[in-house]
Formats: structure tokens, C-alpha cells, sequence
């Protein structure tokens, strides 16, 4: 079910009534409405694959219960295998697998041995790839005495399937969320009236935003050749808010649909996009998988620790494990690496933690956001691209500077409309988020006029299409 979807204005508003009219004095009630409106959600795309999050839950559940019982450190490490077995198992199967075979067979065709295999044709599920983090940040947390696991199965199954983030986050850690399902929830007005804004500015990044940049990038990135380097220039530019609308709109609306339950859920982005340099925006970009991965991967192999050819090998293993995580292709992995070599060099004179405190932007930092900027729209390309050799293709034609024309623009009369509703939504975008950051607020929020006059944006400039799907649940 998607949040841009009349089954979701349906489907909200009924589970919103129920919970806090019908149920309001039942917690545990409460809980199991929202356990039940997660699966009807999930199950809206395939209910086939309702049964790996119960698969999921019931494991985690199980070992974190063995967890406290257990006391050897042997019997310990056994029980987290069978959790990280189990959840990597499934991701790794329904992710990776056509990759892995497809990969082998390409690499005994460059040595010229021959082979012949064949893939499945294999469905990945829905959101697979933020749930299974998820459970999976619970079990180590019980694993590391860093949390003690729930003795109750419906709580634990809603904080695994609770369907405003269910599908494409923020990933949120088991000592944050599930302490919630705890606890007695009380409707604050203002706190939900907070939660519509976030609604309405998230549907605006990912209608009006989003989905008008994907009229042209769609166009420049289907590897049909012939545009001007102008062209491509500014279709990795329409890309890099295109993802940022579609994939920041999510996570507004899930952490306004959230709020609505009375949920507080942790902020997934923070305006990266005025970041001053890579670091800082790793900061502020998708915050929910950079903190999981230096919490559970960059940690544990040393972090800054050590010497500096393993706090080198520690980041080219986040970057390149977060480039892979994202996708089944060489070109994922290639974007990860890129943004580790970006990152290196401030890690090594030290200086990728100086923008750690500071948020408001001074007129003369303005160059590094450029430059931050543009290197980031570079290894976009390489995220969008479908295979390497059309991202290298597209990088050329646009370093060639062989043409400045704006043709795709302005060739057809729906062409000249949308390109002024892009800018001007871009220009919308960046004036509020300008504003947030200068401050100092983690997120946007807008007054009841704005919210209004965003909500009508909406009407004249969105609800004129078909819901588009959000990009990142193919990951």
C-alpha cells in the first residue's frame, strides 16, 4: 500500500478512529490493532511474504529469550549465528543470489571458460532489507547486555512490522521503539498536528518534488544517447532530488503517520544536501543505516582506532557494505567506494568531525555545500545508471562539455510546464529547508498557513498523476 495512494487515505483515517475511539483504554488492544493493520499494510503488495517477517520475528523473539537464559559465552555466539543465519540467509537469498551466479559466470567468461546457469526468477519482498536490520539491531542488543528483550510477542511483532516504517524506515533500534508499545499512549493535539505537517511536506518532496524530476531523469538515464552534456549535467542534478524527495518523503510521512499513534520515531534525514563536505553529509543523509553500520560494522572492526591502514580498510568496508546493501549490482558497490574515497582523505588529516556541532551556514561556506554537492550528483550517476558502462558513458559525455543545449526541457509543451513546476518545487524545497537549518531545527515545520498552501501544491500539481511507488523499496 503506498502512502500516495487513495487505499492509504482510506486505510489511515480507519485505523486512526479504531485506535484512539474504540481501543483508547486497552493498550495491549492498541497494540494489536496496530499489529493487524501492519500485515493488512504489508500484505496490500504480496501477502506471500507476510510469512518471512513472521518467519523473522518468531526467530529473533526465540533467541533473545535463550539469550537471557543462556549463561555460557559458546551457547551465546550459537544462539546470535542462528538470528544472524537466519535474517542474513533470507536477505542474501532473495537479494543476491541471481547476482552471485551471474557474477561467476562472468568472471569464468573473461577467462574464457564458458558456463551455463541458471538464475530463478525471484520476487525480492518488500522492505526485506529495513526489517531484517532491524530485528537484527534487536538481537545484538540483547546479545551485548545492551537490552533486555521483551516478554511480550505482540509488542515485539508490531515493533518488527509497525507499518508507517515498515517498509522503507528510518531502521529503528529495538531501546528507542519498542520501549513504546510499553507504554501507554495519551493523543497530544499538538503532537499530532505536527505529525500532518510532516504528512503534507513529505507528499510534497515525493509528488510534486520527486516525481516531477523523474519525467527527466528517466528520459537522460535510459542510455539511448544523443543528449548534450548540459543535459546529463543537470539530469544527475534532478536525479540527486529526486531520490532525496522520494526517499526523505517517505521517512517524513512515516514519522508523521507514526506521531498521529502518539510514536515518536528518530529524524532519517537532516537537509544533506547543505552539507559542507562527505562527512557531514553521511551525517545527515539516510541517518537510520549510516548509525546501524557504524554501530554494528565500523565499531566492531575498530572504528578510528588503530592504525591508519585499518581505519582506511574499516571505511572501505562500511562504504562498499552500504553500496551492496543498497543493491544487486556492480553499480551500487562502485558508489559506495566512490563516497569512501571522498571520505578518506578528511579522515586522515582528521578533519571529517569538524562540522559535527555546527549547523548554520555561513555565506563564505557556500563553495565547499557546491562542491560537496556536485561531487555527490557525480556518484549518483553511478546509483541511477543501470550497469557501469552506461554510468562511465554518461560521465564522458558530460566532462566532453561537447553541448549546452537544453532540448529535453523544452521540446514539447507538457516539457516547458513540467520544467517550470520542477524548478519551482525545487526552489520551495530549498527555501524551507534553508530555513530549518539556519534555525537549527532537525526538520521541516511549517505553520498552519504553509501547511495550507503546500496541501494546494499538492491538489494542482500531484494528484493529476498515478501514485508512483517509492524508489527505495526495491531495496
Amino acid at each position: 500500500m503506498l502512502f500516495n495512494s487513495l487505499d492509504f487515505a482510506v486505510f489511515l483515517p480507519l485505523v486512526f478512529i479504531l485506535y484512539w475511539f474504540v481501543f483508547k483504554r486497552w493498550l495491549s488492544a492498541q497494540n494489536g490493532l496496530l499489529l493487524v493493520a501492519s500485515y493488512v499494510f504489508y500484505a496490500w503488495w504480496d501477502w506471500r511474504f507476510l510469512g518471512l517477517i513472521v518467519f523473522s520475528t518468531l526467530v529473533d523473539y526465540a533467541v533473545a529469550r535463550g539469550l537471557v537464559k543462556a549463561e555460557k559465552s559458546q551457547k551465546r555466539k550459537l544462539l546470535l549465528g542462528i538470528s544472524l543465519i537466519c535474517n542474513l540467509g533470507l536477505l542474501g537469498f532473495f537479494k543476491y543470489y541471481n547476482f552471485f551466479v551471474d557474477s561467476w559466470v562472468d568472471a569464468w567468461g573473461r577467462l574464457g571458460v564458458s558456463l551455463s546457469a541458471q538464475t530463478l526468477s525471484i520476487i525480492l519482498p518488500v522492505g526485506i532489507s529495513f526489517y531484517t536490520f532491524q530485528t537484527l539491531s534487536y538481537t545484538i542488543d540483547v546479545y551485548r547486555k545492551q537490552l533486555k528483550p521483551t516478554t511480550s510477542m505482540i509488542q515485539f511483532a508490531t515493533y518488527v512490522a509497525f507499518f508507517p516504517q515498515l517498509v522503507a524506515g528510518p531502521i529503528e533500534r529495538a531501546k528507542q521503539l519498542l520501549p513504546q508499545f510499553a507504554t501507554p499512549r495519551v493523543f497530544n493535539s499538538e503532537f499530532a498536528i505536527g505529525g500532518v505537517s510532516l504528512i503534507i511536506w513529505g507528499l510534497f518532496k515525493k509528488m510534486v518534488v520527486a516525481d516531477n524530476c523523474a519525467f527527466f531523469v528517466n528520459q537522460l538515464f535510459a542510455g539511448s544517447g544523443g543528449y548534450s552534456s548540459a543535459e546529463l549535467f543537470l539530469g544527475a542534478v534532478l536525479f540527486a532530488f529526486q531520490i532525496y524527495g522520494d526517499f526523505s518523503g517517505y521517512s517524513d510521512i512515516a514519522i508523521g503517520v507514526a506521531r498521529l499513534f502518539g510514536f515518536r520515531l528518530m529524524t532519517n534525514f537532516a537537509f544533506p544536501y547543505f552539507s559542507r563536505d562527505i562527512a557531514e553529509f553521511w551525517r545527515r543523509w539516510h541517518i537510520s543505516l549510516s548509525t546501524w553500520f557504524r554501530d554494528y560494522v565500523y565499531i566492531p572492526l575498530g572504528g578510528s582506532r588503530g592504525s591508519k591502514w585499518l581505519q582506511i580498510r574499516n571505511v572501505l568496508v562500511v562504504f562498499i557494505v552500504s553500496g551492496f546493501w543498497h543493491g544487486a549490482n556492480w553499480t551500487f558497490i562502485v558508489w559506495g567506494g566512490l563516497h569512501a574515497l571522498l571520505f578518506l582523505p578528511l579522515l586522515l588529516q582528521q578533519k571529517n568531525r569538524q562540522y559535527i556541532q555546527e549547523t548554520r551556514i555561513q555565506l563564505y561556506q557556500l563553495p565547499r555545500i557546491l562542491y560537496t554537492f556536485v561531487v555527490v550528483c557525480f556518484a549518483w550517476v553511478f546509483f541511477r545508471a543501470d550497469s557501469l558502462s552506461l554510468a562511465w558513458a554518461m560521465l564522458e559525455d558530460v566532462l566532453s562539455f561537447q553541448s549546452v543545449t537544453l532540448q529535453v526541457f523544452y521540446h514539447s509543451s507538457k516539457s516547458v510546464l513540467l520544467s517550470a513546476i520542477t524548478v519551482f518545487s525545487i526552489l520551495v524545497l530549498l527555501f524551507y529547508e534553508y530555513r530549518a537549518v539556519q534555525n537549527n531545527q532537525r526538520e521541516v515545520i511549517l505553520t498552519p498557513y504553509e501547511a495550507v498552501f503546500i496541501a494546494i501544491l499538492l491538489v494542482f500539481m500531484g494528484v493529476y498523476k498515478n501514485p508512483a511507488d517509492f524508489i527505495y523499496f526495491q531495496f
